[in-house]
Parts: C-alpha cells; sequence; structure tokens
C-alpha cells in the first residue's frame, strides 16, 4: 500500500498500481508481450537459413555438409543458451531483491562460464569433425565440406557463446529492444559477406564452403561487440570486470539449476537429427539435404509460435500467482487460436509451395521428387505442434518444469525416432516423414492427458 497526503492534510492508503499482466485487455497485452520476442525468433531462424541458401548455390554435397553439421552446431548454441537462461534468471531475480552486490557476481561469473563454454567447444572443433561425419556418411566430399565448415565455426566459437551472453544480460534487466539490435546486426553481417566470401565478389577471396563458415563467424562477433558495447554504455545495472571472473560455486550452482533443464531440452533436438540423418543416409544423401532444407524452414513457421509461447508464460504465471483462473484460461485459450492459425498459414504454404521452397536451395530433380513429398507429408502436424507447445508453455508458467521436459522428450526420442526407423524398414522413404505426424498425435495425447491432471490440481480452483 503506498500513503499519499491529500489537500487538507490528511494521509490517504491507496492500493499500488495494479500490473499490466493483471488488468490490460489479453488480446492487446500477449500481442505487445510477444511480438519482440517474435520478431527475435525470425531473425534468429533467418541467421541460420541464410548459410544454407547461399551454400546450396556451391553444391548439393556442400549443403548436405551442413546439414550434417546441424546436431554439434545445435548442441553449442544449447549450452550457451541455456546457460544463457540460467543468467538471466538469477540475476533478474537479484535485480528484484535489489541486491546490486550479487547482480554484478552472477553477471561475472556468467562471463566466467561463457569463457569456459567457448573453450570446450574450440577444443571440440580440433578433435571432433572429422569422425562425426565419417560416422553419417563414406561421401568424402562431403565429410570434407563438413570438417571445413564445422572446425571454422567451432574453434572460432568465441563470437556466438559473447553474443549470446551479453545479449541475455540485456535482457535480464529488460532492454529486450537492444539485445535485437545485436541480433539485426550479426544477420545482416552474415547476410552481406556470405556472398562475397563463397564466391569471391567485390574483390573478396573465393573461399567456397569455408567462405560460409567465416561469414557466420563474423556475423556472430559482430553481434557480440554490439552486445558488448550496448552492455557497458547502457546497461548501469550490471559491471563486467575481468577482475571479477572469480567463480563461485554457489553461484554457478544457482545459474545451472535453471539452465540445465533448458540445454537438455534443447539438446534432444541434437539427438533427433543425428540419428535421422542416419536413417536417411541409408537411401541416399540427398534425404539428408531435403531434411536439413525442411528443418532450416519450419524454423520460419514455427519460430513465431515460440515467440508466442514466450510471451503468454509471464502473463500465465502473473496471472496463476494472482489467482485470476479466468485470465489464465483465456491467456491460455487466445495462445493456442494464435498459435494455430500461425500454424495453418505454414501448412498452407509448406502444401502449395513445396518447389518454390526447395528452389530456394538449388534443388536438383531428385531432391525435389523427395522434398516436394518431404514437405506436404511434414506439414501436416503444425496445427498438432501449436497445441503442444502451447500447453508446455503452460507447464513452465506454472513451474512445472519436468512435465515440458517430458513432452519434448517424447515427441522427438520415444515417439519419433522409432517410428522413423520402423517406417524405413518398408523400404519406401516416402513413408518416413509420415513419421513426424504419427509422433505429433501421441505425443498430444500425452500432453492433453498431463494438462488435464494439472489443470484439475492447480487451475481450477482457482
Amino acid at each position: 500500500m503506498e500513503n499519499n497526503e491529500n489537500i487538507n492534510g490528511a494521509t490517504e492508503v491507496t492500493a499500488p498500481r495494479e500490473n499490466k499482466m493483471g488488468v490490460m485487455p489479453l488480446g492487446k497485452l500477449l500481442v505487445q508481450m510477444s511480438l519482440p520476442m517474435m520478431i527475435s525468433m525470425f531473425v534468429q531462424s533467418l541467421y541460420n537459413i541464410v548459410d544454407s541458401i547461399f551454400v546450396a548455390q556451391i553444391s548439393e554435397n556442400a549443403l548436405t555438409a551442413v546439414s550434417l553439421a546441424f546436431p554439434i552446431q545445435n548442441l553449442m548454441f544449447s549450452v550457451v543458451i541455456g546457460t544463457g537462461v540460467g543468467i538471466n534468471s538469477l540475476l533478474s531475480r537479484r535485480l528484484g531483491e535489489k541486491n546490486f552486490e550479487e547482480v554484478d557476481k552472477v553477471a561475472n561469473n556468467g562471463l566466467f562460464l561463457t569463457i569456459i563454454g567457448a573453450i570446450v567447444f574450440m577444443i571440440v572443433g580440433f578433435i571432433v569433425p572429422r569422425p562425426y561425419f565419417e560416422s553419417q556418411t563414406n561421401n568424402p566430399e562431403i565429410v570434407e565440406y563438413g570438417v571445413t565448415y564445422m572446425r571454422i565455426c567451432l574453434i572460432a566459437c568465441a563470437g556466438v557463446f559473447g553474443g549470446i551472453t551479453f545479449e541475455r544480460l540485456l535482457m535480464s534487466t529488460g532492454k529486450t529492444g537492444l539485445s535485437m539490435v545485436s541480433q539485426l546486426t550479426g544477420t545482416v553481417f552474415n547476410i552481406v559477406f556470405d556472398p562475397l566470401l563463397i564466391f569471391g565478389l567485390a574483390g573478396f577471396p573465393k573461399m567456397g564452403i569455408a567462405g560460409a563458415a567465416l561469414a557466420t563467424v563474423l556475423g556472430q562477433f559482430a553481434a557480440m561487440f554490439v552486445s558488448f558495447t550496448l552492455n557497458i554504455k547502457k546497461n548501469k545495472e550490471i559491471h563486467l570486470s575481468f577482475k571479477g571472473l572469480k567463480p563461485e560455486a554457489k553461484i554457478i550452482g544457482n545459474i545451472y539449476a535453471v539452465g540445465v533443464p533448458s540445454i537438455i531440452v534443447c539438446s534432444i533436438g541434437s539427438i533427433l537429427v543425428y540419428f535421422l540423418n542416419i536413417i536417411l543416409g541409408a537411401f541416399s544423401t540427398t534425404a539428408i539435404a531435403v531434411y536439413g532444407v525442411y528443418f532450416k524452414l519450419q524454423s520460419f513457421v514455427f519460430m513465431p509460435v515460440f515467440g508466442l509461447n514466450n510471451g503468454s508464460v509471464p502473463i500465465v504465471a502473473y496471472n496463476f500467482g494472482a489467482r485470476n483462473r479466468k485470465r489464465v484460461v483465456k491467456t491460455i485459450v487466445l495462445s493456442a487460436v494464435g498459435a494455430c492459425m500461425i500454424m495453418l498459414v505454414g501448412v498452407l504454404v509448406f502444401e502449395i509451395f513445396p518447389v518454390p521452397l526447395l528452389k530456394l536451395f538449388n534443388a536438383s530433380e531428385e531432391m525435389l521428387s523427395i522434398g516436394v513429398k518431404a514437405l506436404r507429408i511434414i506439414a501436416v502436424h503444425f496445427p498438432l505442434a501449436a497445441i503442444s507447445i502451447i500447453l508446455s508453455s503452460v507447464f513452465q508458467a506454472l513451474g512445472k518444469g519436468v512435465q515440458s521436459m517430458v513432452i519434448s522428450f517424447v515427441r522427438q526420442l520415444i515417439f519419433l525416432l522409432p517410428a522413423a526407423w520402423l517406417l524405413s524398414l518398408t523400404g519406401n522413404i516416402n513413408n518416413i516423414w509420415w513419421a513426424f505426424p504419427i509422433a505429433e498425435v501421441l505425443s498430444l495425447i500425452i500432453c492433453c492427458i498431463l494438462f488435464a491432471d494439472v489443470y484439475k490440481k492447480e487451475i481450477k480452483n482457482l
């Protein structure tokens, strides 16, 4: 409560102003909370797809190599993003407590973890690429392309580790607009330098797939430089200091208490893609390229839904804490409807325009014959995935992280991989793509059962 003195000198007691998450019309609030995140995630998906479009102009084998590199790259991103989530969560809590000394300790411990993570993946870059690619294909050209691309991306990974960490520091103090500036900078650098370095334009050396990797790295370092500068000049709540890089076990433990589950969930995708590549590789390397193209294209559909998902989490969490069942339920419904609408647009695009989408990647006739059917079959599961994603966000908002992790694990590893392997035994590659809708139906059933239990125990009686 707040005390205010009126014109007669009497003291009035007024209620503190209600947070917008408890009073703003939910449709407007959901858009306001989600749109910056949707844009940010769209930028990330664009960042990922640019390399593949330009690399495809080199050859299909080069595109396949980049597709095979994804699981290791995704594992690296999982580690740095998961660590960033832990830093963000702990730092925001300490800011709320006005414990500014602890804020600086968290930020500097986060910087220490970033340096250690970068060193680990640099070492991986020297040791792992060749045996990793040889475990998935015996095509020597693909192996050489892949080793070249991955080594550059891993050995020069300091840019991605530093960039994402500094962006998370900006986000933890509410400066999401500034973090978007650094992401846009990285994307622009990547788009500009990809053709220059791959094809040797404007006096630059013609480097082929090495140029694609170098362009990616340059974009990451550009984003890191911008986000670091913005933290130093604009983020006055945090004071970074290399002298303060003294690891404290308690702080690191608190960071990874939140960060490890996020790392695990993100890493599941690496396991899925690695083994699916092996299953598809038994048919042809073109099938691997098709799956790689699908994975990049679907990010344009899924990323806005993930942005909507992230925007709904604090709204559900706030109103759950305020015991406002009506707003909790309405937020869930609006989010599910919005996600399904986005996914339906994605279904239409994949069903109507599969050929133009594949031709963005210089698709051969064989790639078109496999890819058109693949895109049309897989796209069937998009609306079902939308509901699972939104319900998973509800679990996160209510502090049910285990249920959210179970859904990711079940969808990708328990249902999708075994289904893909069993369908591959038919000898028809087109059957493998049906594993996606089959897995989504089964995981949605599990998701709805878990949600019904949570609703009955946690939401119904608010």
